[in-house]
């Protein structure tokens, strides 16, 4: 889909209206990244680098025991699985 916009003073910036068909195709709402790469402009939804961690934190605290020790690993690869020894 192309569609052509036109910059839009605000305050001292510019802004585009991103029309509603395209906003719900690409699913943009909230706080977004600005990214410029080559002389492109990318924009794309904002990444919260700690998202996922409570279900993780609350996941971690279901799998232990009294004593604090895990009743099984929270995480783990192929090597934990096949080579270490414990």
């Amino acid at each position: 889909m192309t569609v052509n916009v036109h910059l839009t003073k605000v305050g001292n910036s510019r802004g585009i209206r991103i029309p509603r068909a395209i906003l719900e195709q690409v699913n943009l709402e909230g706080e977004l990244e600005l990214i410029v790469e080559e002389g492109t402009l990318l924009i794309r939804p904002a990444v919260n680098p700690r998202q996922g961690w409570e279900e993780t934190f609350v996941n971690a605290s279901s799998n232990m025991k009294e004593d604090g020790e895990m009743t099984e690993p929270l995480f783990g690869n192929q090597f934990d699985d096949e080579e270490w020894t414990w």
